[in-house]
């Protein structure tokens, strides 16, 4: 036998000489349907949107992640990716959506099938340089989701957590902010109890959504103030309050409001114009004393390599399930600590980002988002959802990702676009 060294990794995995390269056999692509119990509706309001500048969809209700059925049930509807190879390995990464899925299926498989799974570097680099059209959105999405899967795979056949082959762990426990999307925000009753709730929980730290923008005029910034008041009498003066504009602002707007919460002490303003508009970002990032996050919809090293060449943001958020995946997040965390910056992945994917936030300097990543509400979701299909204790998540001794689905949540399923009519799809 010939030893194996993994950097990172203190063990040794031993492997027959001349044994063939394991391959990826096959790709599927499972759309999963399952349900959950509610108290009255799941999602009590939504955050303010860029859409909001038109009247007709300022007080619409987005689908986010399923339906609500009357007001004691939610059906869930999610697709996730498996990834096989020949030797019977399986990869799991998701929930995501049928868009990225036929993505998937159409121009990454025919790249994909026939492959190391291992080599999750040629793979990524094949797969970036095959969608010349595709370096940003739903296709880097779809390099996400098979990324994790890949990692997934590497976990397993190594038979250790992801967070062991990507440097080991810096800690045990990573610290969580409670991310309230969700929860109603205009009526400060339930703002305070739902705040004190989540802080007897052991979260030291919570996000807040505004739901008002520019065009709700004086009476929505008025709103959006007496959140954050409320948010600071409730939860005193040790907690820390992040507060989410969700792109939905502009630099005037973003400048009045910062000049009347500065004196509650946000932790950060996150995402406060549109992602593309790094300029406006520098704008603001001039005129207040509250530290900015942001791009959570920004993709790949070179993407955040704008922000931070222009000193636009405090905090990067990239999410793992979509700036490129959990190789593209260790980059881009990367190239932030040079300029002394934090790194806090968007909570798209708790285990995922868990692998990640375990191997990272706590001073440079020392908080995980974790979406409440969404997390219910997110997790449904899981056999080992990720569940917070006392405002913490534990290191998962699980191989791989963590991403074992669990049959019982399961209602009913379909493999979709299995038939081969979609490959190479895409015209040049």
């Amino acid at each position: 036998m010939a030893a194996f060294f993994l950097a990172g990794y203190c063990g040794v995995v031993w492997l027959h000489e001349g044994k063939e390269i394991v391959k990826i056999s096959r790709l599927r692509l499972r759309k999963l349907a399952g349900s959950f119990e509610t108290e009255g509706l799941f999602w009590e309001t939504r955050l303010a949107r860029p859409i909001d500048i038109y009247p007709e969809y300022r007080n619409a209700m987005p689908v986010w992640g399923g339906h609500q059925i009357g007001d004691d049930k939610f059906e869930v509807s999610a697709v996730f990716l498996e990834v096989v190879t020949d030797d019977g390995v399986v990869g799991i990464a998701g929930p995501t959506t049928e868009a990225v899925a036929y993505i998937i299926a159409s121009q990454l498989q025919p790249i994909l099938l026939g492959k190391d799974p291992l080599a999750t570097e040629l793979l990524w680099d094949q797969m970036h340089r095959e969608l010349v059209h595709g370096r940003q959105g739903e296709a880097m999405w779809a390099v996400s989701v098979v990324d994790c899967a890949l990692w997934d795979i590497k976990g397993k056949v190594f038979d250790v957590p992801v967070y062991k082959l990507i440097g080991g762990p810096t800690r045990d426990k990573v610290p969580l902010y409670a991310s309230m999307l969700g929860y109603s925000v205009e009526d400060y009753g339930l703002v305070r109890e739902r705040a004190k709730a989540a802080q007897a929980e052991g979260y030291k730290a919570q996000k807040w959504f505004f739901r008002h923008g520019p065009m709700s005029g004086p009476e929505g910034l008025a709103h959006n103030v007496e959140l954050v008041k409320t948010l600071r009498e409730t939860l005193g003066e040790g907690d820390s309050i992040m507060l989410d504009c969700w792109q939905s602002m502009d630099v005037p707007y973003v400048l009045a409001l910062a000049q009347r919460i500065s004196d509650y002490r946000p932790y950060w303003l996150e995402e406060c114009v549109m992602p593309d508009r790094i300029d406006s970002y520098r704008r603001i990032k001039d005129k207040i004393d509250i530290p900015l996050s942001g791009a959570e919809h920004e993709y790949t090293r070179w993407g955040f390599k704008r922000f931070v060449d222009a000193g636009a943001l405090d905090v990067l958020q990239p999410d793992i399930y979509w700036c490129g995946g959990l190789s593209e997040a260790l980059k881009i965390a990367s190239y932030a600590t040079i300029y002394d910056l934090i790194t806090i992945p968007h909570g798209g994917s708790t285990p995922a980002t868990l692998q990640f936030s375990l191997t990272q300097s706590p001073i440079h990543t020392p908080f995980q988002e974790y979406l409440v509400k969404w997390n219910i979701i997110l997790q449904h299909f899981l056999e080992y959802p990720a569940i917070p204790e006392d405002g913490l998540l534990s290191a998962p001794d699980k191989p791989g990702m963590n991403m074992t689905l669990n049959s019982d949540k399961i209602d009913s399923e379909e493999e979709i676009f299995a038939s081969g009519s979609h490959l190479n799809a895409r015209l040049h």
